[in-house]
């Protein structure tokens, strides 16, 4: 059996997703590949890139204390889905790590796959997004799992966190997406991300949901951190609708104005960029042929997102949309 799983590079709406809200991430053609037979009583998998051999027994108890620290996602997943039997394979990826390209739920949903019987996209995503949860402890949205299943070949996926509806939106041949590392890796399991998610919890306390909420509602909130970071989710659920209206009408200069406004949202009032992001993001705004840049992921390091015309010089990640996550019985080809 052979499975790959994509990354992702999320062009716009950062921090709404656990909210409700609207984001439009898109699956790239770096991923995860997990090749292996189902055999025995024990999940064990070897990795080429992240240290050591993982084996977690299908009846795993406590996936959040498996060892390597990396094989917690996968404990979490052996938890979540309870296969019948085991797996012995290894696991290849092209994915940075730590880079903010969601390398973890493109574990999650590889392992998923290899191990288990779900084949639904949306099913599948919750699955491994309550893997993470349970795994490694970070209370994600469910935006990365979401389109690491269920993308669509040439096109981003815009997501409404809430309904869960999606919506294909082509990316179209004449501009190019890059992703460009800052030189800090990001790390989500004991940064601030927990953090963030609490103050949107305080504010939806004041003002109700916040993908319901206008600047008016937010202006209501008196406490100043929590009113910031209710202000960004607020305006970036704005900002989310009117990117790919201007993509869909080609409108690549308002998409990519659009892109550095939230970057300085994310910057300025939910306070998850870094010194170096922001930096990079400057210096690629300035180079000819690049109509926008912006913080991509989570944020505290790992990536900036580039969108510009085919003649720009950009030193990154050149990435192309992917279709979602697809499984081969022959280990060797699909």
């Amino acid at each position: 059996m052979r499975v790959f799983a994509p990354g992702r590079v999320n062009l716009i709406g950062d921090h709404t997703d656990y909210t409700g809200g609207l984001v439009l991430p898109m699956a790239i053609d770096l991923g995860t590949t997990v090749r292996g037979e189902r055999s025995g009583d024990t999940i064990v998998l070897r990795s080429d890139a992240r240290a050591g051999t993982t084996e977690i027994p299908i009846d795993v108890a406590h996936p959040a204390s498996a060892m390597p620290e990396w094989s917690r996602y996968v404990a979490g997943v052996v938890a979540e889905l309870r296969p019948r039997q085991g797996f012995v394979g290894e696991i290849t990826t092209t994915l940075p790590l730590g880079a903010g390209l969601s390398s973890s739920a493109s574990l999650e949903v590889a392992v998923a796959l290899a191990i288990g019987d779900e084949r639904d996209p949306l099913r599948l995503a919750r699955l491994c997004q309550r893997a993470e949860h349970r795994g490694a402890g970070v209370p994600c949205g469910i935006m990365d799992q979401l389109v690491v299943a269920a993308a669509v070949e040439e096109h981003a996926l815009l997501i409404d966190c809430h309904s869960l509806a999606r919506q294909a939106v082509r990316i179209p041949a004449e501009v190019s997406i890059y992703a460009v590392h800052c030189g800090e890796d990001r790390q989500l399991v004991g940064s601030a991300y927990a953090d963030r998610r609490a103050d949107c919890v305080a504010a939806e306390v004041i003002v109700g949901p916040l993908r319901e909420a206008d600047v008016d509602n937010v202006a209501r909130i008196t406490d100043d951190r929590v009113r910031r970071r209710a202000r960004h989710v607020v305006t970036e659920n704005d900002r989310v609708r009117s990117f790919t209206a201007a993509m869909q009408c080609a409108d690549y200069v308002r998409a990519g104005a659009l892109m550095i406004e939230s970057h300085r949202s994310l910057r300025d009032d939910f306070g998850v960029s870094t010194a170096r992001l922001d930096a990079l993001v400057e210096q690629l705004c300035a180079t000819p042929g690049v109509f926008g840049a912006r913080m991509t992921g989570a944020g505290f390091g790992g990536c900036a997102v580039v969108l510009a015309d085919r003649s720009a010089q950009i030193v990154g990640w050149h990435l192309r949309p992917s279709g979602g996550a697809r499984v081969s019985e022959d280990s060797g080809a699909w």
